[in-house]
């Protein structure tokens, strides 16, 4: 528990080694003590609960960074990160210096913070710590939260390092993210569908709301293909806040189709055209067909970067950069005997493009899923998906405060699909179960969170897996 002295001289002299902040344990210590609603089940979306004015004190208190550094910055659903990556690869082909601000991590918490693939130092994460603590501790009536913290260290170690631009993925939602302090040079929304719906709203409308509050006035936004009811919400949004909105394959020439080759095997390939740019049959280095539309949308900001002065943009050199995109726990197979696939979708759709990207990029014969969600989620729209792919599951848990009981996702996953299935109490014991029920032709699938696909990787790399 971190103490807090009264002693106004004396932190003022000292704020560092009063917390105990000169180590990189004292420091990630201190920041897993902070308030952090990535581990809460129940929280009141509002501004008192997220703050955009207790967020730009915070800034304040720092010089406020993020008025420093040019962004992009990216909402939605699903696809935020890979849509991150892909961009951010191609700038950094271009020669730009590309700080990546991301969220959840998969196995270290300084992955959120990265710069030209680089994760943020030990060194450096103390150094940030330090500086922005006596401004924490300063706000005693109104303390800011673990995401508020580490956003605004993001952003300090951007201008500490003189990035040429940053590419920023919200963190929940979009209107009251502390990400929405920034003022970017473009916006991005990916595919929005129902998730977080206890804090965002129980309609697609309602969420695309909140995803729409990053819109700024005169700051151009891209959306990707998006359902009637939501591409009707961004639209209304976009005009209200004076907002220039395009949406790939209607204002943007965009088409994307999936094929396999003797050389390539099986991939999609995505087509871009704008008034400055031409990207034919270009393929997307990540698979399933719903990275396409992430891939386009990537391509579009690209593109729009372009026109606001980013004059070291070239589409040979960005689209090499492109092709070395690296997504860690999307699609990954972080295990080869037994064969296993990690991947973080976390909600019905995006279960539902993991069950068919796996159908159509990986032979196997039966698939084993071992799975574990927070109990917030949508769980009865998971199962129904999770069923059409799945011919066995293992439900298990990890140390997430959110996280749903396997015995309690067990009776519900019967429940919608009438079939039974195994529970682990910890991911050891799940991967241990799963590899001692597949062949060398089955695969093993875990999924639906980051912190479950984490745990998977760290227990395999440290070779703890007995099959």
């Amino acid at each position: 528990m971190v103490t807090v002295t009264s002693n106004k001289k004396e932190r003022k002299a000292k704020p560092v080694a009063k917390r105990g902040l000169r180590t990189y344990e004292a420091a990630i210590k201190y920041l897993v003590s902070l308030t952090d609603y990535e581990q809460m089940l129940r929280v009141r979306y509002n501004r008192d609960t997220f703050s955009l004015a207790r967020m730009y004190r915070l800034l304040k208190g720092i010089g406020d960074p993020h008025k420093e550094i040019r962004t992009v910055h990216i909402a939605g659903t699903k696809g935020k990160g890979s849509t991150v990556e892909m961009l951010s690869e191609m700038l950094i082909a271009c020669g730009y210096r590309v700080g990546v601000y991301t969220s959840p991590h998969i196995k270290d918490i300084r992955e959120r913070i990265r710069i030209n693939r680089e994760i943020v130092s030990q060194a450096a994460l103390v150094r940030l710590i330090a500086a922005i603590d006596p401004v924490v501790l300063k706000m005693v009536d109104d303390k800011p939260t673990f995401f508020e913290i580490f956003t605004a260290m993001a952003f300090k170690h951007f201008v500490n390092e003189a990035v040429d631009i940053a590419v920023i993925e919200t963190g929940l939602g979009g209107r009251l993210d502390s990400t929405n302090v920034l003022c970017p040079d473009a916006c991005g929304l990916t595919s929005i569908s129902l998730d977080h719906m206890q804090q965002l709203g129980q309609t697609l409308g309602k969420i695309a709301e909140e995803k729409a509050g990053i819109f700024k006035s005169n700051v151009p936004a891209i959306s990707v293909p998006q359902k009637p009811e939501v591409e009707c919400v961004l639209k209304r949004v976009a005009k209200d806040a004076k907002t220039p909105l395009r949406f790939t394959g209607k204002d943007i020439d965009f088409s994307y189709r999936f094929e396999s080759s003797r050389t390539s095997g099986p991939h999609t390939r995505v087509c871009v055209t704008t008034p400055t740019s031409r990207f034919e049959h270009l393929p997307v280095p990540l698979l399933g067909e719903h990275q396409a539309l992430n891939c386009g949308l990537a391509l579009a900001l690209l593109d729009e970067l372009k026109k606001k002065g980013f004059d070291k943009i070239h589409d040979e050199v960005a689209i090499d950069g492109l092709s070395r995109t690296y997504l860690p726990g999307r699609m990954e197979m972080i295990c080869s005997d037994p064969r296993i696939l990690a991947d973080g979708a976390h909600n019905a759709a995006s279960i539902s493009a993991l069950m068919r990207a796996i159908g159509q990029n990986i032979p196997y014969d039966s698939m084993v899923v071992i799975f574990g969600c927070a109990s917030d989620k949508d769980i009865p729209g998971i199962m129904e998906q999770l069923a059409l792919g799945a011919d066995k599951v293992i439900f298990t848990a990890t140390a997430n405060g959110r996280v749903a009981k396997p015995k309690d996702l067990a009776a519900q996953y019967e429940q919608y699909s009438g079939r039974a299935s195994q529970t682990a109490n910890t991911v050891e014991e799940a991967l241990a179960i799963a590899a001692s029920a597949v062949t060398r032709e089955d695969i093993i699938c875990v999924t639906c969170s980051f912190y479950l696909v984490g745990e998977a990787k760290v227990l395999i790399e440290a070779k703890k897996l007995h099959a």
